[in-house]
């Protein structure tokens, strides 16, 4: 019960400084479960490692499929699964599965980087969701160029990285035309 209470305490802290609607942010999460579902009861990804980010209904597909066949099936499920999602970046590598070794490594990258999120005051930790796939770090938000610029400066100090990527979007203005930043 004390663990459930300060999920939910830090849950409710992180959503209240979250840029997006308490709706935007139900949408992502729903949007986030039903990607993971149907990508765990497809069997023609049994042989594929696949992980999202949403972030404002824009969607992030990182991980490793076993050929380019797996690799557009995934990107054209994912497509039909919604009408709201407003970009799709497959970042999906065709190679053989990482290790679990080398996802915990990922692992301990994207932390690294949220505690270095914490200790900095020109965004706040929430407006940046970070995900680490085979070194590269993926920076997803709603944040100014300067937060985006600022976010990409810290996440890079982080032991390990070979590359920041940033498909963000910014406060104020449209999703950039290229997924890329």
């Amino acid at each position: 019960p004390i663990v459930q209470g300060a999920a939910a305490v830090t849950t409710v802290a992180t959503m209240s400084n979250d840029r997006r609607t308490m709706g935007e942010i139900l949408d992502d999460k729903t949007l986030y479960i039903d990607l993971g579902n149907l990508v765990a009861k497809d069997p023609m990804l049994e042989d594929a490692h696949i992980n999202f980010n949403i972030y404002n209904q824009a969607v992030l597909i990182t991980g490793e499929a076993p050929n380019d066949n797996v690799k557009d099936y995934l990107e054209s499920i994912v497509k039909s699964k919604s009408a709201k999602i407003s970009q799709l970046i497959n970042e999906v590598e065709v190679m053989p599965k990482s290790s679990y070794i080398d996802r915990a490594k990922d692992g301990v990258i994207t932390v690294q980087i949220e505690t270095l999120f914490l200790d900095q005051e020109v965004f706040h930790p929430s407006h940046v969701s970070v995900l680490t796939e085979r070194k590269v770090v993926y920076l997803m938000g709603s944040v100014t160029k300067r937060e985006a610029e600022h976010a990409t400066n810290v996440a890079s100090k982080a032991k390990n990285v070979k590359k920041v990527v940033k498909p963000v979007s910014y406060t104020h203005l449209t999703l950039p035309t290229t997924p890329y930043v």
